[in-house]
């Protein structure tokens, strides 16, 4: 089940930024994200598929995002994702969260090595290919200190 929006829609006030990273045209789960996140009531600024690093810190910059969901399924994810967190740094962005999903490493690599790299990455939540998008969001209310 998806969050639905509360009576009050204090979460208008909370900008995410999602996209599909680098040369990825994966479709389909973006279009799910963006449905559930908006569901719930995140204000989502959608990048779309193939999307550079540089793209996503733009956007957050301009929209005043406090999270950035990244997913990408075509297996190059760690390549792609690398030094994300130290150029959001030096963009000024510290504090924004970054989450990313998907099938994030090429081969049969145990999900536990995967999060670890990419925790060590400096990305906030990681997760499998095929979860539900409502685990994400459960965490991000979490992380923003949302009321659920």
């Amino acid at each position: 089940m998806i969050f639905k929006k509360s009576c009050k829609v204090i979460m208008d006030q909370h900008t995410i930024v999602l996209g599909v990273i680098g040369a990825d045209v994966h479709a389909v789960g973006n279009k799910i994200l963006h449905y559930a996140y908006s569901q719930a009531g995140f204000h989502v600024v959608n990048l779309g598929v193939m999307v550079s690093q540089e793209e996503f810190i733009q956007a957050a910059i301009e929209s005043g995002a406090e999270a950035m969901i990244v997913s990408s399924l075509y297996g190059h994810g760690e390549l792609d994702c690398k030094g994300l967190r130290e150029k959001c740094i030096e963009a000024g962005l510290e504090t924004i969260k970054l989450y990313v999903g998907g099938n994030l490493v090429v081969g049969k690599t145990p999900f536990e090595e995967v999060k670890d790299k990419f925790l060590a990455m400096g990305f906030d939540r990681i997760y499998p290919p095929g979860s539900d998008p409502n685990d994400g969001i459960r965490d991000l209310m979490q992380d923003l200190g949302i009321d659920i």
